[in-house]
């Protein structure tokens, strides 16, 4: 079983809730009354943020096969333009899907237009966060960007467009 699904699966099982408390229908209900009765709106702002730790790298590197040096290796890096171990673009990326798959569940990414602006490093606390700029029907556009607010450094910004859950008739 690999990494990530043994870690998610671990998770469940040790959470107070048990799973074994409901019935899958149960769960079903539950999770079609919650989307039926959330509206994505123009404006609406979600946000999530986290520090990458160097176990973190690590556990995405062995995920992945991404053994690039910059981010495993502290002599590497020190040797590169940056100075220090940087984090996987992508894992970066990944806080951005946490945020839809969290604050907007059941969505679908369609599409995304993303720019690298500055190294996000280990350690340092990134902000994901995503703004509703436009509701077609089943679509969303959403601007996103990963920030760390304590020097403002932009890491990440771009647009994604995502399509909503069934159930949440959007008429805009």
């Amino acid at each position: 079983m690999p990494f990530g699904a043994q870690r998610v699966i671990r998770s469940i099982f040790q959470s107070p809730l048990k799973m074994s408390q409901w019935h899958t229908g149960s769960i079903l209900m539950l999770q079609n009354a919650f989307l039926q009765s959330v509206h994505l709106q123009v404006g609406e702002r979600a946000e999530l943020t986290k520090a990458f730790t160097q176990n973190d790298v690590f556990a995405f590197s062995e995920l992945t096969g991404d053994t690039n040096p910059l981010h495993l290796s502290e002599d590497f890096a020190k040797a590169s333009k940056f100075g220090k171990p940087v984090v996987h673009g992508v894992l970066v990326c990944g806080l951005m899907s946490a945020v839809l798959g969290t604050k907007m569940p059941g969505c679908v990414l369609l599409s995304q237009d993303l720019r690298f602006l500055a190294p996000l490093y280990i350690g340092e606390r990134v902000s994901a966060i995503a703004d509703v700029i436009k509701v077609r029907r089943s679509i969303a556009w959403i601007a996103v960007s990963c920030i760390v607010k304590e020097t403002e450094k932009v890491i990440m910004k771009g647009e994604v467009k995502i399509m909503l859950p069934e159930g949440r008739n959007q008429n805009v």
